[in-house]
């Protein structure tokens, strides 16, 4: 089937991933397995709370990712990505590739105007 602009669910797709942060959590749960909150908030300095709230809450309505709460004093809490969620992987590691061939791109553009 022939995609056209009309079709296209690019936006769709984009409206779930974009934000800073949501790739980059996506990657930690892919590449480190389960985590919990303050593990997530460590590896990513720079994040607030709120924001990490935020961006795991969007994640969790989506289905990306899984949320587990253990009923103990003090609470714990975990995230993991889900099974669909993990469709996201090839994605991701495509994006990432794009985005490491393009700043190469980007330095040698700029190398040629400095020559």
């Amino acid at each position: 089937m022939e995609k056209t602009p009309e079709q296209c669910r690019v936006e769709d797709a984009l409206s779930i991933l974009v934000g800073k942060w949501k790739p980059i959590i996506l990657l930690h749960l892919l590449q480190k397995g389960t985590k919990r909150f303050n593990e997530l908030k460590r590896s990513m300095p720079g994040i607030t709370q709120k924001m990490l709230t935020k961006q795991l809450r969007e994640l969790e309505d989506e289905d990306i990712i899984e949320r587990v709460v253990y009923p103990q004093v003090p609470p714990k809490v975990e995230y993991s990505i889900t099974e669909y969620g993990k469709s996201l992987e090839p994605i991701l590691e495509a994006m990432h590739e794009w985005g490491k061939n393009h700043t190469i791109h980007k330095i040698k553009k700029q190398g040629q105007r400095s020559s």
